[in-house]
């Protein structure tokens, strides 16, 4: 029998100022208890479908809205969204703007109160615990990770004891364990509570694992509604709207088995018939491995020009109680011209404050940073600026002017450079944003906005471009287009460093990784070592790609980082019973 937690009729919606609606005539039902993922590229209406839930829509964003909006039974048009908190819990795409309270604590307790709830301070100790962030409870807000950040809003909002829970990226910015369970907590929830779960998702593979549902938007309107195998089974259609098949479904594909497996066991299961003798053991019965070897990959590149180095730095940042909480307690790095560097680590291991070193944002308490031979402590900020490119996590930060247009052009203008013109629209081609280059950066969906900072870097022509989460919230489409441009920069960038929790634009781009722990460097060696090693990856709070855990589940050696490579390998080892499975 239906039980629907949501239902809208005919809803539509238009922002002010907007040329045309962001949601047109939708029709769609969410049954009680569901998980369901919301996919679709970039500005396709995900968010704003999602924001009438909460009544953000209309109540908020005052725009043209029409239809009706119905949660647990109410018209969202007769309610408030203070009212609707109670029911609809809300995990923004820009989660840190929605932290208001000084410690987390405070911050989890913060919804409870205010609705006169006497229980308040069990409802915070529960959500902490749900979510396994206790041990942050007394820790200012402005100390926290970008990830500890997300994994605070969304307790805040499961103190509160929806009925639904809309998560905008869960993973976003999560490293990638702590983004497995994330969705594991919240599956729990689903069974235990009966809570409905709501998420934006970008990560086909995390669709494809957890979800029961799945929702298509396109220009506004829900293409379709489906069961995730039938949601899973449109490869095609799904690639059209931006939204690949997982890479364990390509990869089996790839090699002729007519299959969309949605797991790794699944997927091995399927291409072990093509291999030539028994399966490899997989990462729990590998072999040890020797231990990683610190700065193996300056090693491998010592003979490159240095384009920035750290020395003994370390940085701690004094709390409110007056005491110093170490950050980086020594760290020694170079970074070499050429090298595509990929920091990785676990949600505050200090890959943010390293950037921000090397930026010459921040300068060490102790030790030394230097750019192109210019020591970070005594050069003009202008100086600094022409060395150096920081792109941030909030990508707001970086949008300045009324238009994206201005904003590409703010920097090589103010430099007098002559090209400033050609140099801003071949920019905006290069990220697919011309057609958007006369908005206001800020009004932009998430991924937008990902791609009009990223313009701005590339304008400002650094010798070291730092990005920080450069793909998060970005749409597959949008996430490869960011990955082969930064592939491209070798011809005007001397050295790129990406902080980032995606495996995949380590697998596909990096030549280097960094592992960060505690603020220090764990291990410094190629991808394909790296995720090699089950222990480190453990250690680091990583998982690997999907490609790359089958490889492993198949003992290939090396491990495949990507599809074409897994495909190639299992290809080469291939024995008669191809045929047989093929047909």
């Amino acid at each position: 029998m239906s039980d629907p937690v949501i239902a809208l009729e005919a809803v539509s919606f238009r922002y002010p100022g907007a040329a045309r609606d962001s949601l047109r005539d939708v029709d769609l039902t969410v049954e009680r208890g569901d998980v369901l993922a919301v996919v679709g590229g970039n500005g396709s209406g995900k968010t704003t479908l999602c924001k009438t839930f909460n009544g953000l829509v209309p109540h908020y964003w005052a725009g043209e809205f029409a239809g009706v909006a119905r949660v647990d039974g109410v018209d969202t048009w007769d309610s408030s969204v203070a009212a609707l908190s109670e029911r609809v819990g809300y995990v923004y795409q820009d989660f840190q703007h929605q932290l208001v309270r000084p410690t987390v604590r405070d911050e989890l307790e913060f919804g409870p109160v205010n609705r006169g709830m006497a229980d308040h301070r069990q409802r915070a100790a529960e959500a902490m615990e749900m979510l396994r962030i206790t041990d942050l409870a007394d820790r200012f807000v402005w100390q926290l990770s970008g990830g500890q950040a997300h994994l605070t809003a969304l307790a805040s909002v499961l103190a509160m004891r929806p009925s639904v829970v809309v998560v905008d990226e869960p993973v976003a910015e999560l490293d990638p364990a702590r983004a497995e369970d994330v969705y594991e907590r919240l599956l729990v929830l689903n069974r235990e509570l009966g809570l409905t779960v709501v998420t934006i998702e970008h990560h086909v593979e995390f669709v494809a694992r957890f979800a029961r549902s799945v929702v298509l938007m396109a220009d506004g309107t829900p293409r379709w509604h489906l069961p995730v195998d039938e949601a899973m089974a449109r490869t095609g259609e799904l690639a059209d709207h931006g939204i690949p098949a997982p890479q364990v479904v390509r990869a089996v594909q790839g090699l002729g088995v007519d299959a969309a497996p949605r797991t790794v066991e699944r997927a091995a299961a399927l291409l072990r018939p093509l291999l030539a003798g028994p399966p490899a053991p997989g990462p729990d019965g590998a072999a040890p491995l020797p231990p990683a070897t610190p700065d193996s990959g300056a090693e491998r590149v010592s003979g490159r020009e240095v384009v920035a180095r750290a020395v003994g730095v370390r940085h701690a940042r004094r709390t409110v109680h007056g005491d110093l909480h170490v950050v980086l307690p020594g760290l020694d790095l170079d970074l070499h011209a050429g090298a595509r560097v990929a920091l990785v680590g676990a949600n505050g291991a200090g890959k943010t404050t390293l950037l921000r070193m090397l930026a010459g944002i921040d300068v060490p308490r102790e030790g030394t940073v230097e750019l192109d031979g210019v020591d970070t402590r005594s050069a003009p900020a202008p100086r600094l600026a022409d060395l150096a490119s920081y792109l941030y996590q909030d990508p707001r930060r970086m949008l300045l002017t009324p238009s994206v247009r201005e904003d590409v052009a703010l920097f090589p203008r103010g430099r007098g450079r002559a090209d400033t013109d050609e140099l801003t629209e071949r920019v905006l081609a290069r990220v697919d944003l011309t057609d958007l280059a006369d908005r206001d950066g800020r009004t932009l969906s998430g991924g937008q906005q990902r791609r009009a900072t990223l313009a701005v870097g590339l304008a400002m022509r650094p010798r070291l471009l730092l990005l920080d989460e450069p793909t998060a919230s970005l749409d597959v489409t949008s996430r490869d287009a960011v990955t082969a441009l930064l592939a491209d920069l070798a011809g005007t960038i001397a050295c790129t460093v990406v902080a980032t929790h995606d495996m995949q634009l380590v697998a596909e781009w990096a030549s280097r990784v960094v592992v960060l722990e505690g603020g220090d460097v764990l291990a410094d060696l190629p991808p394909a070592d790296l995720f090699a090693r089950p222990d480190l990856l453990t250690r680091a709070h990583l998982v690997p790609p999907q490609v790359t855990q089958l490889g492993l589940a198949l003992g290939l050696d090396p491990v495949p980082l990507d599809v074409d490579g897994l495909v190639a390998a299992v290809a080469a080892r291939r024995t008669d019973v191809v045929a047989a499975v093929a047909r």
